[in-house]
This record gives structure tokens, sequence and C-alpha cells, in this order.
């Protein structure tokens, strides 16, 4: 293993290359750009055998991307905020043609109004599609996940997309030291793709994902449960085996000092690292908190997480994103299911920082009250 400086697009893009995915269509957009601009280079320089596909907008990136998943080869893709939003039609059936696709979004604003920053609003919003949704929090994180998803979405009991999200900018452009792994390590890891159900078969031509009458439909939906529920043994089975090999070992959540804990903050993506220093500077306070990262938000770890928090008095949930009228998408997932005392906190939309104050602020509010859900630094306060 060689360790470089690299961005997170960069570590997206290195992790891609391992795969050796067969066909990479995309359509380039801010903070992705430079994830399909390393990938175009890496075909140029015959340093990935791949078809890579200059489509004309999202729609296609995805249409093509499916086209080519259903064929039977390995794929790969990437988009961003409203990339992703134009998507939104394709990515229901690449799921319910249970299409192995791996696809990063780098997590941005949704307009309007138009905001390039980061927020989680956009791949929240895309929940419901059948698509796994894995959160990074970092560099290293975001690569060797890339390598896991394409285990996690080809394996056969799963056959479903796999979205990697990364915080657009606060990861994509920020330089850290990376671990790459040879090729020869990752085809260890990786095999070929040798798709059981690819369907382009000229000898046996059939049409794909065109009807499903009163019969039909909700017995397909319910094999997608199914394949949903089963995937989180899976991801915890391919990140124990990624551990065993390589040193790096990764679940459907992160717990941090959440045994004796009394307040336990949750979260997904970059925020954990600043939740973390929180953690850690309040506990040479005495104060009993704790973090637990959200790493599987699709498939959701409802008794995985019951478990960490069985221990704590009151849960303070930390969301990128707003469902108007309920909170965070988070808050409500966790209100809805753990039978703790819960308060939710919405920070760090299009961009603004969150600052340690924040994460500081919510647990304060969280001992005392005032309302179930809170907004954090809004101007209107000062």
């Amino acid at each position: 293993m060689a360790k470089e400086i690299m961005t997170t697009n960069r570590a997206v893009a290195e992790a891609v290359k391992l795969a050796k995915p067969q066909v990479v269509p995309v359509y380039p957009i801010t903070p992705q750009t430079t994830i399909s601009e390393y990938l175009a280079q890496f075909v140029a320089d015959g340093d990935l055998d791949a078809e890579y596909i200059r489509v004309e907008s999202e729609h296609s990136a995805i249409s093509a991307t499916l086209g080519a998943s259903e064929a039977g080869v390995r794929v790969f893709t990437a988009t961003s905020s409203q990339g992703l939003m134009l998507m939104h039609e394709i990515l229901f059936a690449a799921a319910g043609m249970r299409a192995p696709i791996v696809m990063a979004d780098a997590n941005r604003a949704i307009s309007a109004p138009l905001n390039i920053w980061n927020d989680q609003q956009d791949s929240i919003a895309q929940r419901d599609a059948g698509w796994i949704q894995l959160y990074v929090e970092n560099a290293q994180e975001a690569f060797d996940t890339v390598l896991q998803a394409y285990r996690i979405a080809e394996h056969e009991e799963v056959m479903l997309p796999v979205m990697v999200c990364l915080d657009g900018f606060i990861l994509t452009h920020t330089v850290e030291p990376v671990d790459l792994l040879e090729q020869a390590d990752v085809d260890t890891f990786l095999e070929p793709y040798v798709p059981k159900f690819a369907f382009l078969d000229p000898e046996k031509p059939m049409s794909l994902g065109n009807f499903a009458d009163p019969e039909y439909y909700t017995e397909a939906r319910h094999d997608m449960q199914v394949a949903m529920d089963k995937s989180m043994d899976v991801i915890k089975e391919v990140g124990a085996e990624f551990g065993e090999k390589f040193g790096r070992t990764y679940g459907l959540t992160e717990p941090y000092l959440c045994d004796d804990a009394e307040i336990i903050l949750v979260c997904m993506g970059s925020m954990a690292s600043t939740v973390r220093y929180v953690v850690d500077n309040l506990r040479e306070k005495g104060e009993k908190v704790g973090l637990l990262k959200i790493r599987a938000y699709r498939p959701f770890p409802f008794e995985e997480i019951d478990e960490i928090v069985k221990n704590a008095d009151k849960l303070a949930v930390l969301d990128k994103n707003f469902s108007f009228g309920i909170g965070g998408a988070l808050f409500a997932d966790l209100k809805a299911k753990c039978h703790k005392e819960t308060y939710g906190f919405i920070l760090g939309l299009g961009g603004r920082d969150v600052i340690p104050e924040y994460i500081e602020e919510a647990v304060e509010l969280t001992k005392n009250p005032v309302k179930e859900v809170t907004w954090l630094g809004l101007k209107e306060d000062e």
C-alpha cells in the first residue's frame, strides 16, 4: 500500500479505477466534476479499460449506466445536487430492475436559491428510490467504501444500486493522506463481475422493466424490501472482510464512547469529525456524551442503533437536511423507531460551517429542551 496526498474526489476515482468498471457514463456537475475528469484521464491514458461515455445530461448518464448494467457489465457514474434530481426517474427504474450500479454523489444543496455548497438534501430526497445509501466521513472512507460498494451491490442476495455519499467541497476538494491499495490486492477482494442475471443476450431477446399489472407489482416492490433487509448483513460481512484484508473495518454504524453516554449525538458524513472533537472536549469536562455515526442510511439499521443507544437517556440528532413539517430526515427516522427522548437539530445547510459551538449548543438544548426541532446558527437569532 502507498499513502498519497489527494482530494476525496481523486480518492473516489482511484477506487473506481481499481474496481475496473467497463462502462462509465458521466456528466460533470460541481462539486463532482473532477471525479469525471480523473476517470476520463485514466481512460485516455490506458490506465482504465472502460467505455467512457460523454452524455448530454444526468438523465442520460444514469440511463446509459442502467442500460450497460443490464447488459451485464460493471458500471460507475457520479453526480450531485440538481444532477441527482434530474436522475430521479431512472433511480427508481435502476432499483426496480435490480441493477448493481455504484454511483458517487457529491452532496450539495438543492435550488432555489441556487447554492453549490454542501448539505445532504440531494441524496436524502432520493431515500425512497430503493438505493442503498452509504455516507462517508473522509477521503480514506470514501476510497474504501467505493470498493466495498461493488461487493454489496453485486451480491446475489442484494442486487441493488449503491450510492456513496460524500460531502461536497468539505470532502470532495479537501486534500488528505489516503492509503491506496495495489491492484493485485484489490483483485483478491473484488473479483471481476460475472453477472448471473445478465439479460442483454441477442440470442435470447427479452424486454426489461416494462410493465407489471396489479397481480405482480406489489410482489416486485416487496422483493426489493427483502433485498434491502438482506443487504444489512452483506454490508457488515463485506466491511469485516475488508478489515481483515486491509486493516480498516466498516459496518452499518460507528459508535464512539456510547457505552456510558447519557446523551448520544447522532449524525452522518463529515460532520462526525467535528462531533467527535466536541465529544472529546466535553468528556474532559466530565460530561457523559457520545457519538453515533450512521454510515448506512438505507438500509436503516434500527436494531443495531437500539442496542447502541440502550443505556443513553437522550439522543441529539444532527441533520444537514430538512423535511418540511417534520424536521431532519435522520431525526424523523430515529424518532419513529427509537424509544428514547430524541431532539433534532438542523445545521450546516448550503455550506454553512458546522462549528463546535453549534454541537455544544445542541448538547445544552438536549439537556434543557425548549422545542423538539431547533435550527442552529440562524442569523435571526443573533
